[in-house]
């Protein structure tokens, strides 16, 4: 098995990159058969982002490793091959900036809109191009897919969603008006879409998986079924036993 393996930078995932690259042999992207990552989530995420075509094994080297399996230098080959796989399909955001601009990113886990001043932000949602929300006021609202619906979103007290399930899970950050409002589930064949009041006064900023852009005027955010990422998970430690396992602790 031809593998590439790529380290977060840190002293113990390069050594592990060092070590592993030793015993198994490093490929070339062009010629590997999978990439194996070795670090935290943060660079799972930027590792799919860059790579579209190729599973990614995933060895925690870092802190939280939602996305990693358990280090190990034995057997990693016949670990890859009996892994099981899961495929992800990110959110495609396109932003209009208040000077006219369009930025347009992907994200895997989730895309927030944030308050960018000290007064907070004004907010119109829309789903499918009709407004559900005249006004939203709060300190941001995000919009999360299954896989990255144990991050940010769960943090915010949004709901873990099954993978599968076909659902993106909108979540208010700190809504001040209405003042209960907890979010909603959307179907993933759902365009939402954000439409900042009052832009001038209460500035918002857009971010996608830690792709920022300041001043926004408006965001629309839709499921992009037409890219896959394939993550590789050992047998019975998969993202979704990982996912249900969150929700009893």
């Amino acid at each position: 098995m031809k593998m590439h393996f790529i380290s977060s930078g840190t002293e113990t995932a390069v050594t592990a990159a060092e070590r592993l690259s030793d015993r198994y042999g490093q490929a070339g992207l062009r010629e590997a058969e999978v990439i194996v990552a070795l670090g935290g989530d943060g660079l799972m995420l930027h590792v799919m982002h860059q790579n579209r075509g190729l599973p990614v094994y995933g060895m925690n080297r870092g802190t939280v490793g939602f996305l990693m399996n358990t280090y190990l230098e034995k057997g990693l080959p016949e670990r890859i091959a009996a892994a099981e796989e899961t495929s992800i399909h990110p959110l495609a955001m396109t932003a209009g900036t208040t000077d006219g601009h369009e930025h347009c990113a992907l994200a895997i886990n989730e895309v927030s809109l944030l308050r960018a001043g000290p007064q907070a932000a004004r907010l119109q949602i829309s789903v499918n191009g009709q407004v559900r929300m005249k006004e939203l006021v709060c300190d941001g609202a995000l919009l999360s897919t299954p896989a990255g619906s144990t991050a940010y979103n769960y943090s915010a007290n949004g709901p873990i969603l099954p993978l599968g399930s076909d659902v993106l899970a909108l979540t208010a950050i700190a809504a001040f008006r209405p003042r209960r409002w907890r979010g909603a589930i959307l179907p993933s064949s759902a365009t939402l879409r954000f439409d900042v009041l009052d832009p001038d006064k209460r500035p918002v900023m857009a971010d996608a998986d830690s792709r920022g852009v300041d001043s926004v005027h408006w965001v629309e955010i839709r499921s992009e079924e037409s890219i896959s990422h394939r993550l590789l998970f050992d047998p019975g430690h998969g993202l979704e036993e990982r996912l249900m396992r969150e929700q009893f602790v």
